[in-house]
């Protein structure tokens, strides 16, 4: 069946092109202008995933989605405005599966829809199915990831990354030891052949430590080799 992705953004210069791009890329696209009119819609009629604005007038898009936890998981993406850590912190915290800084590509942001789909079809197959077996756990030292359920532990306790984060994490973890080039990395995160410069690995590289660091103060696991790339410390 084809994927339905709702649109919620009180900029319709916004709504308008990317439901034009989504269309293109054989979505069925639903479009809303603001929170208040969107809620009822998506709560009666879920879509696969919905695009949400942070700031809109009416119902932002944190309460747009706080209302929707109570009854629905419909995953989801949040557009911010700029580069808003306290947005992004809430947000993910709140249940979304990413978000994407404005000004944002069209190409990057169906590639998130892209992965974010894989993943939950991923999640919604059964355990038993036979020519679906379940992804590997990957166990490294105090670190601990289930690509299944997109979910990663240090030390025991919960980390909440994006997408491209745990994308990130992945294809450094799987083999320890070893130095991933940002140009491998950016392959790994952004497929579709979306482009992306060397900052934007740097950045979520960045954003991985910081969260880390917010359950173990010491962690040191994610190693810079300037100018070659990245490696998961062995332990």
């Amino acid at each position: 069946m084809t994927p339905t992705i709702a649109l919620v953004d009180d900029d319709r210069n916004i709504l308008t092109s990317v439901s034009i791009a989504l269309q293109s890329e054989g979505f069925t696209v639903r479009v809303y202008s603001d929170g208040e009119a969107a809620l009822k819609a998506l709560l009666d009629n879920p879509p696969d995933l919905a695009v949400l604005d942070i700031k809109m007038p009416r119902m932002d898009g944190m309460e747009l989605l706080r209302r929707l936890r109570e009854k629905s998981s419909v995953p989801t993406i949040f557009l911010t405005s700029k580069d808003d850590e306290l947005d992004e912190a809430l947000g993910l915290a709140m249940g979304a599966d990413d978000y994407i800084t404005k000004p944002f590509s069209q190409r990057l942001l169906i590639a998130r829809i892209r992965a974010i789909l894989r993943r939950t079809e991923a999640r919604a197959q059964p355990d038993d199915q036979p020519d679906a077996p379940p992804a590997e756990k990957i166990v490294r030292g105090r670190l601990a990831m289930d690509p299944a359920r997109h979910r990663v532990q240090w030390n025991g306790q919960d980390v909440t990354l994006t997408v491209t984060e745990f994308l990130i994490l992945e294809a450094l973890a799987q083999r320890p030891g070893f130095v991933k080039s940002r140009d491998q990395l950016m392959d790994t995160a952004y497929q579709d052949d979306v482009y992306v410069d060397d900052r934007t690995i740097d950045s979520h590289i960045k954003r991985l430590r910081r969260k880390f660091r917010q359950v173990d103060n010491e962690f040191k696991a994610i190693e810079t080799l300037y100018g070659v790339g990245y490696r998961f410390a062995e332990e």
